[in-house]
């Protein structure tokens, strides 16, 4: 049987945003110029990706027993997505993140972690079944460590591509990364996890050569403005950031990581499949909200061919 799902495990936030002209230093009150509710949650975020490009998508996850974890299930059901492993917690709140977004793009976020933080590793060992009919498995960090890791060593036993989102940035012990098909850090957390300062492609490299050399098969590493840098055992590529007017990179990673993942499952190279999702990643950062401005296949195609 060929497999060709995606299971995405990690969180489901609803995002507050607050638009303002700069963001406030310590202590200062200033006027902000709107407010917006959106659905986030890297694992969410990261699953809406996925799907919108096509793929057959689980998400796994833990929400609360309220509003919000009521209306995070029904927006990624709306989206295609199958819900049956996103289980409704009654002693949590529903995760929510609060974002502060300057006029230029920035931002700052404060996250309460409610049922996601709730996500253990049993959670992880009934999905078992699940991993074993899929193609990738994509992880990420808003959910506790220990979930985490199984996920990864359970993911791999299972014969599925394991890509690995290290977000929020911390280190992993040495024992995860040769279960990882493909980690996907940005340049803070690569230097989180290697301790090399990563400012350009010659210091991604270094990072990327690091992982490698700590048994993950595949880096790509996100560099803003500069593009992406990946390496794998047969060699290294670069992709170019696309200059684009940007006005919110809330969930620039969350759409490179899933669509990513959606590209890699369908089966294209990982170079051909960075290449398409620094693509989607761009179009992200022009529009506002997390799972709202993640685009379809159709408009990375479109945008592909401009």
């Amino acid at each position: 049987m060929q497999r060709t799902k995606i299971l995405v495990i990690g969180s489901l936030n609803v995002d507050l945003v607050i638009q303002g002209p700069r963001l406030p230093e310590e202590g200062e009150t200033i006027m902000a110029t709107s407010f917006r509710r959106y659905f986030g949650g890297k694992g969410a975020n990261q699953a809406v990706a996925a799907a919108r490009q096509g793929a057959d998508t689980i998400m796994a996850g833990r929400v609360g027993a309220d509003n919000f974890g009521e209306e995070q299930v029904a927006s990624l059901a709306a989206e295609g997505i199958d819900t049956t492993y996103v289980l409704m917690d009654d002693e949590h709140s529903s995760g929510v993140a609060f974002i502060l977004v300057g006029a230029r793009g920035n931002n700052r976020i404060m996250v309460v972690a409610g049922a996601n933080g709730a996500v253990g590793p049993t959670d992880i060992e009934a999905l078992v079944p699940v991993m074993a009919a899929c193609s990738c498995v994509l992880i990420q960090l808003e959910i506790p460590l220990d979930a985490a890791l199984a996920a990864i060593r359970l993911a791999n036993a299972q014969g599925a591509k394991v890509i690995l989102d290290p977000a929020p940035a911390q280190s992993l012990p040495l024992s995860a990364y040769p279960h990882i098909t493909v980690i996907t850090p940005n340049a803070h957390e690569a230097q989180v996890l290697t301790g090399v300062p990563v400012h350009d492609l010659a210091s991604a490299k270094e990072a990327a050569q690091i992982l490698l050399d700590r048994g993950a098969l595949a880096v790509v590493i996100t560099l803003g403005s500069q593009g992406v840098y990946g390496l794998t055992l047969a060699g290294e590529f670069h992709y170019p950031a696309f200059e684009v007017n940007a006005v919110d990179t809330v969930a620039a990673g969350d759409t490179f990581a899933g669509v990513l993942a959606a590209q890699i499952g369908a089966g294209r190279s990982l170079k051909d499949a960075a290449e398409y999702a620094n693509a989607a990643a761009a179009l992200a950062v022009t529009r506002h909200g997390a799972q709202s401005s993640i685009p379809t296949r159709g408009e990375v195609l479109q945008f592909l061919g401009q």
